[in-house]
């Protein structure tokens, strides 16, 4: 999977955005377009794919069509190591999601990390400490069903942070609610380091190219 973070300069060639990523979807690539709410970026791209080069060609078209890459997060689907107690059917839609859910066109973008502070270091607690902490994080965010879809993808290894979040709700303030609460969960008011949010709104492609 990889989140990318576009500019929009003058002279883009917009048709060939929306081409590019009609293509991509024609290759099997998932593509979530949104535009992006604030100065970090002007529009994004969540893609997904088993097959990395063409993530890369869709990267590749976008660049040639004339967007600038401002900044980007690249992570995959997995089914947590506190998750395994989890049925096939459960952990299928980690995964392999299906994007984005529906009727949520509201979408927000993190990255973060565990702590590894000398009395914060989530990487020197047992094993058994930590599913606990993950498993009450777990029914704090459960209390979200169907106000907010998450789909945590992990980055160790692969990008500067530990895991990336992607939150779909209705409405703004669903995304809000959602993390302010779980920030007071000990998981992460104890444990957790957050990037930069993005934030932005889903469309079909042509509908975001053209309101930009």
């Amino acid at each position: 999977m990889v989140h990318l973070f576009c500019k929009v300069p003058a002279g883009a060639d917009r048709e060939a955005v929306a081409a590019a990523v009609k293509a991509a979807q024609t290759a099997d690539v998932q593509v979530v377009t949104f535009a992006v709410l604030g100065h970090k970026a002007d529009v994004g791209f969540m893609t997904l794919g088993d097959d990395l080069w063409k993530l890369r060609n869709l990267q590749s078209a976008l660049q040639a069509a004339g967007l600038d890459v401002v900044d980007s997060f690249v992570s995959v689907t997995e089914v947590s190591e506190y998750a395994q107690h989890l049925t096939e059917g459960m952990k299928r839609p980690r995964l392999y999601p299906q994007l984005p859910p529906d009727d949520k066109y509201a979408i927000c973008f993190y990255p973060m990390s565990k702590r590894r502070n000398v009395e914060q270091n989530w990487y020197a607690l047992p094993y058994e400490e930590r599913e606990a902490l993950m498993q009450g994080h777990g029914k704090v965010g459960r209390t979200f069903s169907g106000r907010v879809v998450q789909l945590i993808t992990a980055s160790t290894g692969i990008d500067d942070w530990e895991w990336g979040v992607t939150l779909f709700a209705a409405h703004p303030d669903d995304l809000k609610d959602v993390v302010y609460t779980m920030r007071f969960d000990e998981a992460s008011a104890t444990y957790a380091e957050f990037g930069p949010f993005v934030t932005g709104m889903i469309a079909g492609v042509d509908e975001v190219m053209s309101r930009l």
